[in-house]
């Protein structure tokens, strides 16, 4: 059974700046701002969506199929996948370009000052959903704005059951275009902030959208989650998080318990506990593919914090 996850591969490159962003940025000055910050501490992590989702989708025993355009830097991550055993065949380097990158300097307060180049995910288009690679199900997620157009309307065709999860993404699209991957989609995922994003352009609720996909997930970070089916609500709790020590990522382990769910035919009650627990999981690491367990440590994780098994 496999999952072809469509969005982003990108580098993110962190830097903690060990102040106070406020010290040094002068409120009555912003309009010629001319700053820079010491930064002794960087590490440089593999994310974008796709390949975070899918990194955590092997960990549940599935094998992802990630479709993603990357620069011509790429090598050092394509090795972190190969060692990982994931499937890199739809993934594209276009050459003359960078694969998308993130920099981000977080001071002591965790405010964030981000600069992120698309490079190589602009030319996401180029990549096509493939009609006969034995695609079960797919997830179009934050990547250029033509390829998730694109990839949302070649699952339709091909018949394939998709998630909408348009992430950071949701700003680039109008209540039309919205509503149109809302009518291809089987499934939709918004985190509580992209909800209220979506309502506001396109009047519709989660609660009205789920007329019309097979249900509606709403996440809502540590106050857990939400799936709505025929407008009626699951609440689901969040799993225990031993200690909080980077939530980035979060979401998408979140989306691979969804997917691993889905694959298994669960119900949703017992799919959004999975998701709940590997969002958990990830954010008591730093990074976004750092985290790692066996099968039998997940199982008993999720007895302890839900009562049953899977």
């Amino acid at each position: 059974m496999t999952a072809l996850i469509t969005g982003s591969m990108a580098f993110d490159t962190i830097m903690v700046f060990p102040d106070y962003f406020k010290n040094h940025i002068l409120p009555d000055q912003v309009h010629i701002l001319n700053v820079s910050f010491l930064v002794p501490e960087l590490r440089r992590e593999f994310g974008g969506c796709a390949g975070n989702i899918a990194y955590n989708l092997k960990l549940l025993g599935k094998e992802p199929l990630i479709m993603a355009t990357v620069g011509k830097d790429f090598a050092p991550y394509r090795d972190w996948l190969q060692r990982c055993g994931i499937d890199q065949r739809y993934i594209r380097v276009v050459e003359d370009t960078y694969t998308a990158q993130a920099y981000i300097t977080t001071d002591l307060a965790d405010n964030q000052i981000t600069a992120f180049h698309p490079g190589a995910m602009s030319y996401a288009h180029l990549n096509r959903v493939p009609k006969d690679a034995g695609i079960e199900i797919g997830l179009v997620g934050p990547d250029g704005r033509d390829g998730m157009i694109g990839h949302a309307e070649q699952f339709h065709e091909a018949g394939i059951p998709f998630i909408f999860d348009p992430g950071q993404g949701t700003p680039m699209f109008d209540g039309d275009e919205l509503l149109r991957f809302i009518e291809l989609a089987t499934w939709v995922i918004f985190n509580d902030y992209e909800a209220k994003l979506v309502q506001e352009k396109t009047r519709l609720t989660p609660e009205l959208i789920s007329d019309d996909v097979d249900a509606v997930v709403v996440t809502k970070g540590g106050q857990g989650s939400v799936v709505y089916i025929d407008r009626r609500p699951i609440h689901i709790p969040a799993a225990r998080v031993e200690r909080v020590v980077d939530p980035t990522g979060c979401g998408d382990a979140y989306r691979a318990g969804v997917l691993f769910g889905l694959l298994e035919n669960y119900d949703w009650e017992t799919i959004g506990a999975i998701a709940s627990l590997m969002g958990a999981i990830k954010v008591e690491r730093a990074g976004t593919q750092n985290h790692t367990f066996t099968m039998d440590e997940f199982r008993q994780r999720f007895w302890d914090n839900y009562g049953y098994h899977f």
